[in-house]
């Protein structure tokens, strides 16, 4: 008996845990509870495919990020010169991530590349000659592109999930696929249009200039200038909707830099409006873009719709404000957007509804698959173990528990696959107690006492039962590492029912079994 005394304990103790834990589900299931009301206040939560939800896959725009690098160097580049006195001729960007400069002082080429390199340090230098004029060529070095998108879709995903918080789904699955791509899942019946609008809506907020120079009408006929591009006043604006405006294809200043943006109200007309601030880095590059372009209009651009194009009166220090006759739900709702806009442009890839019937006849269909798949697997284990496979069911009850109780406590997302991660794991639990059951069997038939069978049945099993199980549990950690969600859900269910199976054949298993043998004598076993 000393040494079967930890079992009982251990059998009592996991059992008793994994109850606890599926008693908060078992009363929301029970009483029609939205959220569990008795501790320790954890439920097996259910998959987008079991509960119907939406499925959005977003698409960053990483080498954007690139380009507004680029783009805010060449502006950066332009007051570097001037403050240091070098004179140019033309400074422009080329094709991909490079900056032309020619300089028109060629005594000074060296001097004003060194002064340019030890400023812009993550650019690569080189010189050309064109017309014999020596031009100053910068390319963005590959290492600080690639950091440049890193930090573009980390900051990405990172907005993704504070929208998803402040638009209050419950349960979410936010997680990024590859470098580009970022998945969100909200399970539960939810406004599909209006999750669309606040979470897909990229709130990539540009200000451009506008180009008062070349004709709109010519543009809108096909001539569009060299520098400049074509774009429309938002359709909500009760004044301007949809009216084109020219504007500069430069970038000066994206929303990357905001810290705040909130709604303010106008104490002479009472209209709302959105009042931006920007963080020490945005703030001096916004003074000096009004102070450089006073008396000209700047567009405030938002997911490409212009919302105003105010003219600049004068040098503007850290805060500005957008207006455009907003009501007060739309003013909040651009307000939220803005906090958390996105760095770069962020699309829809791929948009998915589950409906809620879908998803309660997925389990329903999942349920009895697995009922009718346990009661085959009872039967046949008593019919052909008779007494013994009673243990063997008992174990497999027991298994069950202890998934559903694993679900509970890790918070984990039971999906269809994950159903049938279960259904998979009835039959690998019944799987270990025959593999010990068939040894038991050899050691009586070489003539043993029931204890002494039983004792080196589990014995010589162990070892065979341990490595079955753990070379499949690494297999399911693959799985969950690299897979996807439905991978994901088929590798949880998985996982945890291996760890299960090991509990209920080697422990729950033995005990019984040494249960039966301590208290009577028993001359020979049915199995």
């Amino acid at each position: 008996m000393k040494t079967i005394s930890w079992r009982p304990i251990a059998v009592i103790v996991v059992l008793l845990a994994a109850f606890v834990y599926v008693l908060p589900t078992l009363q929301m299931a029970l009483e029609g509870k939205e959220e569990p009301t008795i501790w320790p206040y954890k439920q097996i939560n259910l998959g987008l495919d079991l509960q119907g939800g939406m499925h959005l896959v977003l698409q960053v725009e990483t080498e954007k990020a690139v380009e507004n690098m680029i783009d805010r160097t060449v502006e950066e580049l332009r007051a570097f010169v001037r403050q240091n006195r070098i004179r140019i001729g033309t400074l422009r960007k080329q094709a991909g991530d490079t900056i032309a400069l020619t300089l028109t002082e060629p005594e000074k080429v060296a001097a004003s590349r060194g002064l340019i390199a030890n400023e812009f340090g993550d650019y690569n230098f080189s010189e050309r000659t064109v017309d014999g004029t020596p031009t100053l060529l910068m390319t963005l070095k590959p290492e600080e592109v690639e950091r440049v998108q890193r930090l573009a879709f980390e900051k990405a995903l990172m907005k993704v999930r504070n929208r998803v918080d402040e638009y209050g789904a419950r349960e979410p699955d936010i997680r990024p696929q590859g470098t580009d791509r970022i998945v969100v899942q909200l399970p539960g019946v939810i406004d599909a249009e209006r999750a669309r609008q606040e979470i897909g809506r990229t709130g990539n907020l540009e200000f451009k200039l506008v180009d008062e120079v070349n004709d709109i009408g010519e543009a809108l006929r096909g001539n569009v200038p060299a520098g400049s591009e074509i774009r429309y006043f938002r359709k909500d604006d009760p004044d301007m909707a949809g009216r084109p405006i020219l504007l500069r294809s430069t970038t000066l200043l994206t929303g990357e830099y905001l810290s705040e943006a909130r709604v303010r109200f106008d104490p002479s007309t009472g209209q709302p409006y959105v009042s931006i601030r920007f963080n020490p880095q945005g703030s001096r590059i916004f003074a000096r873009i009004t102070e450089e372009h006073i008396h000209q209009r700047l567009a405030i651009v938002l997911d490409g719709e212009v919302y105003s194009a105010p003219t600049i009166q004068s040098k503007i220090v850290g805060e500005g404000m957008i207006t455009g006759n907003f009501t007060d739900e739309s003013a909040r709702s651009l307000a939220l957007v803005l906090r958390e806009a996105f760095p770069t442009p962020v699309t829809i890839l791929y948009e998915k509804t589950v409906g809620p019937s879908l998803g309660r006849d997925s389990i329903e269909k999942g349920l009895m698959s697995m009922l009718i798949g346990g009661v085959l697997v009872i039967l046949l284990m008593v019919i052909y173990y008779r007494k013994a496979g009673l243990i063997a069911d008992t174990a497999l009850l027991m298994n069950i528990l202890l998934i559903a109780g694993g679900l509970a406590a890790f918070s984990a997302t039971l999906t269809l696959p994950g159903i049938a991660g279960i259904i998979l794991t009835i039959g690998m639990a019944v799987d270990a107690n025959v593999l010990i059951y068939e040894r038991i069997r050899e050691e009586l038939r070489l003539g043993k006492t029931a204890r002494a069978a039983v004792d080196a049945g589990f014995d010589r099993a162990t070892l065979t039962i341990l490595d079955a199980n753990v070379t499949t549990l690494i297999a399911a950690l693959v799985l969950f590492q690299f897979g996807s969600g439905p991978v994901k859900g088929f590798a949880v269910t998985l996982s945890l029912g291996v760890v299960a199976s090991l509990f209920t054949a080697l422990i729950l298993s033995r005990t019984i079994f040494d249960v039966i043998l301590s208290k009577r004598k028993v001359k020979a076993l049915s199995i």
